[in-house]
Formats: structure tokens, sequence, C-alpha cells
């Protein structure tokens, strides 16, 4: 097996630090502007997340999957790869279970769920194709999905439309999930079905990485091309999004080109830093975060929201809130006190990792 590439780890660390961070705010009331996402078109520090989290999960499979593969012949792997994808699945479903388990309203799409499908797919494509095959993949369904939400009519609303309420994506989440969709609003899922296709061009983006980073050319080389194609994606989003505009939640194809060139400069800046400068003592944090991201994902999400479901004191006030109030709010003003309760709840996961990794546990999913 290949020793594990640091500055994937670094960057999935770095990646799901600001996930806990963006998703515990002490309260959603005071919030900073740049820890919100945008309000519909547009992007914000926040939205660079999720989209960087797919496209690790991406490079991560010829990463871990290639070296199964080549002295098996792919014996056991297909098999690895479905447990773990129903796994994540699974899981998805259980942080959107509601107290009192109201089947008829739970929400089927989540993060989770998008990673577990995105991740079959992309692993199932990797296995059986080449790296051509995965670009042109990743190219039809940007340009199909273009085509798709501008020009297929929707009903009541034309073709075209990209609101919240009269665009394909949204509208197909309505006709097909019904009432199974993100309970904010009822319109639309921010994890739906048709936007899927580009969320999963972006993980496969990923996949041509982890192929690159697994080519066999010097250090320099590598981050060289990585800082390439980070800057060409950047340009492609930036141009298309005159047509197409930049979207988190219908994951446009200018937001999916976007995010990737982002991505891949980001990750060329661990890279560079890590496995050629040798600069490894600031990453140590992240990359302990890094080796168990999807545990400390799924494990965060759902302390946070036993938190909110315990109930104390006469008034019923939840356990988060009296957190919040007694510790972070009487010394700070409500933005910042905000800010300090999601800092300190990383700061609770560090610590618990960091015990995980002193002691050579891995939580795999």
């Amino acid at each position: 097996m290949a020793p594990r590439l640091l500055s994937l780890d670094a960057f999935r660390g770095l990646t799901v630090a600001a996930m806990v961070l963006v998703n515990n705010p002490g309260t959603w009331r005071a919030v900073y502007p740049p820890l919100r996402h945008a309000e519909w078109h547009g992007w914000t520090l926040t939205d660079v997340i999720f989209p960087f989290f797919l496209f690790v999960v991406g490079v991560a499979v010829p990463l871990a999957l290639g070296p199964r593969v080549e002295p098996s012949g792919g014996r056991g792997v297909m098999a690895r790869v479905l447990r773990r994808s129903v796994v994540l699945l699974a899981l998805g479903i259980v942080l959107n279970v509601p107290p009192g388990v109201h089947w008829a309203t739970l929400r089927l799409p989540g993060v989770l769920q998008r990673i577990a499908v995105c991740y079959l797919v992309a692993a199932v494509l990797f296995l059986a194709t080449s790296w051509r095959v995965h670009a042109l993949i990743a190219a039809t369904l940007l340009l199909g999905y273009w085509v798709v939400m501008t020009v297929v009519p929707v009903p009541g609303y034309g073709a075209g439309d990209l609101g919240q309420e009269g665009n394909l994506a949204a509208y197909l989440d309505r006709a097909i999930l019904g009432s199974h969709l993100w309970q904010a609003t009822r319109v639309y899922d921010p994890e739906g079905i048709l936007s899927t296709a580009p969320a999963l061009a972006t993980v496969l983006a990923g996949v041509l990485t982890g192929s690159w980073l697994r080519s066999g050319r010097t250090p320099r080389v590598i981050v060289a091309g990585l800082a390439l194609a980070g800057i060409v994606g950047l340009g492609l989003g930036q141009l298309w999004s005159r047509w197409f505009p930049v979207n988190k939640t219908l994951w446009t194809s200018s937001y999916a080109l976007l995010m990737v060139g982002l991505a891949l400069l980001a990750l060329a800046a661990c890279y560079w830093l890590i496995e050629v400068q040798g600069s490894r003592r600031w990453a140590a944090p992240f990359v302990i975060l890094g080796v168990n991201a999807l545990a400390l994902y799924f494990l965060s999400s759902l302390a946070a929201r036993l938190l909110v479901l315990i109930r104390v004191g006469a008034d019923g006030a939840s356990l988060q809130a009296l957190l919040f109030d007694r510790v972070f709010a009487p010394w700070a003003t409500p933005v910042n006190a905000s800010l300090a309760y999601a800092l300190a709840y990383v700061l609770v996961w560090w610590g618990v990792m960091g015990v995980l990794s002193r002691r050579g546990i891995r939580l795999r999913i």
C-alpha cells in the first residue's frame, strides 16, 4: 500500500474543519456574512466548502482504489465501494431523522447522500474506464446540465427560469420527492436530484486530479499541473457565469468549474508546502482531522443535533442554547460570541480526533 499523501490529508482536514465551523454557530441570528451561504446567485467562502469536500472525495478514489486494483485485478474492490456507499447513504438518512420520526416528511437528500451517490458512480467509472472517459463524462455532465436548465420548459414558468421555484431542478425535486424535501423552503432541495449531475462532475474532476497525483511525475511538475489546471478552471467558470450564473444550490456548471479551480489551487498550495518544501508542522492539526474526515462530519453533526434536542431547565431551553447563553454570550457581541462558540466546537472535535490519532484509531466509513 502506498504511503498516505499528507498534503491531501491536510487539505481534507482544512475543509472538514471549515465545514464543522460554518455548520455550528452559537446562534444563526448572528453570523458573519462570509460564514453564510449566498442567498441565491453568487458565492461566499461558505459556498466553497462542500465542493472542496466532494473534490477531495474524487481525488482519494485513485489513491485509495488504485493500489488495491493493481495487484489483485480489482477482486473485492467493487464490493468495498458498494458497502461504503450504502453506509454513507444510511448515515445521511440518520442525520435527517426528526424527533418522532415523521416518515411522510423525512428529507431524503442530504450531504452524505450526495457524497454516497457521487462516490459510487465515480469509483465505478474509475474501475471500469480510463481517465479520458472520466474527462469526457465530466464535460458532458456540465454541458448537458447547462442545456437542460436553460432550454427545457418548466410548467408555469417556461424555459430558462433560474429562480428558486421556477428552475427545472426545483420542479423535478418537487415532482419526484414531494414532501421529502429540505424543510427550510419545501420548494427545492440544495442536494436535489438533477443538481447531483454537475456535483458528480466535481467528483470526477477530483478523480482526474488523483490520477495526476499518481502519475509518477516529479513533485514540481505535479504542483505546476495542479496550479495551471486551477487557473484554467477559474477562468472558464468565471466566463461561463455570464450565461449560467454561479449558484451553489443549483450547482450550476459555472459554479462547479469555479470551485474546482479554487480547489486545485488550494491543493497545489498544500502540495507545494508539504511535499515540495517539506513544511509539515503547520499541517499536523489538519492531518489529524483529515484522516477521519467523514466520521468527523457525521459525529459532529449528530452531536450538534443532540445538543439542540436535549432540553434542560425550567423553561425547556436546548442544551446548545444554554451553553451559548451562559458561556459565550456574556463576554462578547452576539456575532463574535456566535463565532467563538463555533471555534470552540471545532476545537472540541479536534481534541477528540487527536485522542484517536494518538491511539492509532481510524474510523473508517
